[in-house]
């Protein structure tokens, strides 16, 4: 990883999992890092233990509920508030295997992996632009930097159905749901790199390997103890997180999706068409972008 001191994270999903993983990663290098998370229980104890893995005073918690998109902004304005830049905002939240609506009536997997995101990335994007041009970060970090975790499952995607997105989970195990949500995360990182192009913000996508996460606590035992077995832990699950959010390796580069820390190609229908059309409709749907 890149040096990570002298810069401001914010992390989504920080309490648990990948998302906890990487927050202390970030903090360990010297990093302020703020965690977003929907349990103020889980993410103050999340903060604590944090603070002390890691030897950092500069770790905080933001309430956020990615299922609600008042809470997004409620998020964003109480980040905004406190005045500070931000170089590195990690969309790492997210559900999987799950089925219902959000608060907002979207499709759960669509609205919490993907909508949510866009709102809160939307709403710090200016925050974003200003720290990627002129605040002074580590050497080589490259300017600000927009992390979407995704995952493999977007190559089962065949597309988006933009009617089914208004619907409730339709699919039993919520799979399908889940691949689609996870190639928006692709689609929505691609037109971020084209918006945003020369204004010193660079944006990412990736796979972060199947790791044995709480995304997996619906399933039951003791099937899901089996599964967990072979996976990552969320450790290395990690480790591209961190990658994205700080190498000066990938400083120069915006738009592209990774998979243990290297470039691969997403798959075929993340195309530049559908990325813009999924950018006009969760604009019109948050009333941003």
């Amino acid at each position: 990883m890149g040096d990570a001191s002298g810069r401001t994270f914010l992390v989504t999903g920080g309490n648990t999992g990948i998302g906890r993983a990487t927050a202390l990663a970030l903090a360990r290098e010297g990093g302020r890092v703020y965690i977003a998370c929907r349990s103020a229980c889980a993410g103050e104890a999340a903060v604590d233990a944090i603070k002390a893995a890691s030897g950092s005073g500069a770790v905080w918690l933001l309430p956020l509920d990615l299922a609600s998109l008042e809470s997004a902004r409620a998020c964003a304005s109480a980040f905004l508030e406190r005045d500070e830049p931000l170089h590195a905002l990690v969309n790492n939240a997210g559900v999987g295997g799950q089925r219902g609506l959000t608060a907002d009536g979207f499709e759960l997997h669509f609205g919490v992996n993907h909508l949510g995101h866009f709102a809160l990335t939307s709403l710090l994007l200016e925050r974003l632009k200003a720290s990627g041009s002129g605040a002074p970060g580590a050497r080589g970090a490259g300017g600000a930097r927009i992390v979407n975790v995704s995952s493999a499952a977007h190559y089962g995607a065949p597309g988006i159905d933009f009617d089914a997105l208004r619907r409730r989970t339709p699919s039993f195990t919520g799979q399908r749901e889940y691949a689609v949500s996870k190639l928006c995360n692709v689609l929505f990182t691609q037109e971020l790199a084209r918006r945003l192009s020369g204004i010193g913000v660079s944006s990412y996508a990736l796979h972060p390997g199947v790791v044995a996460s709480d995304i997996w606590r619906r399933v039951p035992r003791p099937a899901r103890d089996l599964i967990k077995k072979r996976m990552l832990t969320i450790e290395e699950g990690a480790v591209t997180s961190v990658y994205c959010a700080t190498s000066p390796e990938a400083a120069d580069q915006s738009g592209l999706y990774y998979d243990k820390c290297a470039v691969r190609a997403p798959s075929r229908v993340a195309t530049p068409e559908l990325g813009e059309l999924l950018w006009k409709h969760s604009a019109e749907w948050t009333g941003l972008g």
